[in-house]
């Protein structure tokens, strides 16, 4: 006990900020890997493993994730050698080595004695051992003792000159509403707003009698409530995993060499929306996600949007920590991809600014919730079949290593993603057709089609490169954001607002000023009523069935793009869409959820009229993706489809994969080709 006192006494005394961020990991390589257990399986075994490894093409290898029982089997007994053992073995191999930091998932001993470091959902019931996370991120015995296992595998292992990095945790997902959690909740709120008279104002706690007038009678569970509680909520679980990862980040920058990367591998397909991702990733030095197909086969637009989101979090090229082997255990239907499908879908990260590519897993474990997931190697330790296409992965990217290296997508179009936007239309959608992901999406497809490159970014991202800017469901505009988007627009920026936007302000109460509420002014004309639909709407020569706007024109320099046609009486003839100039830029605004065939026409005109340059036109199934820097342009041409595809190019390219220089590319089922042009630059 006396060691838990001193390791709560030093969490408690930790600075609020953590230290400067280490340097970016350099993107000199392409890397390909897997997760490799070595804890799992008898030492004389690992030469094999890795062997095979290095014979498939990989250069990284992640460890160590979930092995804090293999560590530490005993309160205060440790066992770092096997460890040490595994990570130098792997440089004989010339692998470089990711460090997964063990505690998602906290050894039997630790939850026992310390049951207080348990999860509890909202009903009072705390999670079981034989899983994972069942731990509490805000408890701050288990953040002291993640710190201690943390520091101690640093010191172990944080010197070995083939680790190039650090995975903190894994997938993060469930926050915990136990008493240590409720007591941060109130904390956070009365450090947020000081009283409770503010905080019962800008919750307009009078509706349904809900004031308060003690911070512990402030609900911390997950039922649906007031909005503004709700936003907060949000807001709040999004800091504590912010906290559970900068306690563990600190001891890392304080005791690994500064070449090392901390990052943390997310999951949740990536668009997942427990906590803001974009805040996660502040601290890090690179952001990591896992990226798995599940039922079915590759959505090119879905999972091209994710890693683009990806991406976006840091504004920077980021890697892929995990990827499946051809299927999963998890998914309604575990089908196996393609042949050439898990290719394809490397190729496709790749493409979209990944500059490394791990599978999970290498191996299949004998027993346990996953042995039945895709890997690389059979229980028996030969290749499955999935093998040989990881192999060719392996001999694709040590080849296209140099050409690639030094570049990352370069867009001239961006698409906002704002997380307190998503969690308020979600909290209030007025029908079961509003799916924020999807209608994002949508707006992604054309402007993808069109360009090499598209960014997701945040709202409050710098949006000074960007000819235009489409926000699509931008429900939440505090008034600095305002100011950042209408600076965005007289400097000369095109944006596009789509529907629901400035309809809530920072406190999720919906603004006293019409839509887009602190951008009507700009804009020259607000919106007078929104609808949920229930039958279909014209629009133009085109229509809308989900959700439209009644909008009027307030300035003499507005001007009607898009009117409704016959619709349900209350929109018949009005205005759908408004456009202002200023200057060299524009503000628009799109009032309703449109087919796919008018969104496509409507967004069209937009790049046309911000400047965008398109990028050579692709036959049905081909993907294009760019990626410069370093005086060169690289396009990747992937076919997602079920029938051959040729590609004529406007001018000859060097083919990275193949040899040689081509002005046309056949490519097969699943096909992919890499090709690079110098890029000509003035001096």
């Amino acid at each position: 006990m006396k060691r838990i006192a001193l390791l709560l006494a030093a969490l408690l005394a930790t600075p609020a900020q953590a230290q400067a961020p280490a340097p970016k990991a350099a993107s000199e390589r392409l890397w390909v890997g897997s997760a490799w257990y070595p804890e799992q399986w008898p030492e004389a075994r690992w030469a094999e493993d890795l062997r095979l490894m290095k014979a498939q093409g990989a250069n990284v290898v992640r460890i160590g994730e979930f092995a804090w029982s293999r560590i530490e089997p005993e309160e205060g007994h440790y066992d770092f050698g096997w460890l040490q053992r595994a990570v130098r073995l792997a440089a004989q191999y010339d692998l470089k080595v990711v460090i997964g930091t063990p505690t998602n998932t906290p050894p039997a001993w630790l939850t026992q004695t310390y049951p207080d470091t348990l999860r509890v959902d909202d009903t009072g019931v705390p999670a079981k051992h034989g899983g994972r996370r069942q731990f509490s991120i805000s408890s701050p015995r288990y953040r002291a003792l993640a710190r201690d296992i943390v520091g101690r595998m640093a010191d172990a292992v944080g010197q070995e000159p083939n680790v190039i990095g650090w995975q903190i945790d894994n997938e993060y997902t469930d926050e915990s509403y136990d008493p240590a959690a409720r007591a941060a909740w109130h904390a956070w709120l009365q450090a947020k707003y000081g009283t409770l008279d503010k905080l019962n104002t800008v919750w307009t706690t009078q509706y349904w009698s809900q004031t308060y007038s003690a911070w512990d009678q402030v609900p911390f569970s997950t039922a649906k409530g007031n909005p503004g509680w709700m936003l907060d909520l949000k807001r709040f679980i999004t800091g504590q995993w912010v906290a559970f990862q900068r306690n563990q980040l600190e001891v890392l920058r304080a005791k690994v060499p500064a070449r090392q990367f901390v990052t943390t591998n997310l999951g949740g397909l990536g668009w997942a929306n427990r906590f803001d991702r974009f805040a996660i990733n502040q601290d890090l030095d690179l952001a990591s996600w896992d990226d798995y197909v599940g039922t079915g086969h590759i959505d090119r637009y879905r999972n091209g949007a994710v890693n683009d989101l990806a991406r976006g979090w840091k504004r920077q090229n980021f890697w892929v920590m995990e990827t499946q082997p051809g299927f999963v255990n998890w998914a309604p239907v575990s089908n196996m991809l393609y042949p050439g499908e898990t290719r394809a879908l490397a190729w496709q990260t790749v493409g979209h600014g990944a500059d490394a590519v791990l599978f999970w897993q290498w191996r299949n474990a004998l027993n346990g919730q996953e042995s039945m997931h895709g890997s690389l190697i059979g229980a028996d330790g030969k290749p499955l079949p999935i093998y040989a296409e990881a192999r060719q992965i392996g001999e694709d990217f040590a080849k296209a290593s140099p050409a690639l290296a030094g570049t990352s997508p370069d867009a001239q179009v961006a698409l906002l993603m704002d997380y307190d936007s998503r969690w308020a239309i979600d909290f209030q959608p007025l029908t079961r057709d509003y799916d924020n992901v999807a209608v994002l999406i949508d707006h992604y497809r054309p402007l993808k089609d069109a360009v090499g490159a598209v960014d997701v970014v945040a709202a409050a991202a710098p949006l000074g490169r960007y000819r235009l800017v489409v926000a699509p469901g931008l429900n939440v505009i505090p008034e600095a954001l305002a100011a950042h988007l209408a600076d965005y627009v007289r400097a000369g920026g095109h944006l596009v607002l789509g529907p629901r936007s400035g309809l809530k302000d920072e406190f999720n109460r919906l603004d006293p000023v019409r839509q887009p509420g602190p951008l009507a002014d700009l804009l020259g004309g607000q919106v007078e009523q929104f609808y949920a639909l229930d039958e279909p709407v014209a629009v133009g020569s085109n229509s809308a069935r989900i959700w439209a706007e009644d909008l009027t024109v307030k300035a003499a320099d507005a001007q009607v793009l898009l009117r409704y046609g016959k619709a349900n009486g209350w929109l018949d003839g009005h205005p759908a869409a408004i456009t202002r100039k200023l200057g060299k830029g524009r503000i628009t605004y799109l009032g309703a959820l449109l087919d796919a065939p008018g969104l496509r026409a409507f967004l069209d005109r937009e790049m046309t009229d911000a400047g965008v340059t398109r990028d050579i036109a692709m036959p049905e199934d081909v993907e294009l993706m760019t990626r410069e820097g370093q005086g060169r342009r690289i396009t990747i041409l992937i076919n997602h489809g079920r029938q051959e595809r040729a590609v004529t190019l406007p001018a000859p390219m060097t083919d990275v994969l193949k040899g040689g220089s081509v002005t046309r590319v056949v490519l097969p089922v699943e096909g992919v080709a890499v090709l690079r042009n110098d890029i000509k630059t003035g001096g």
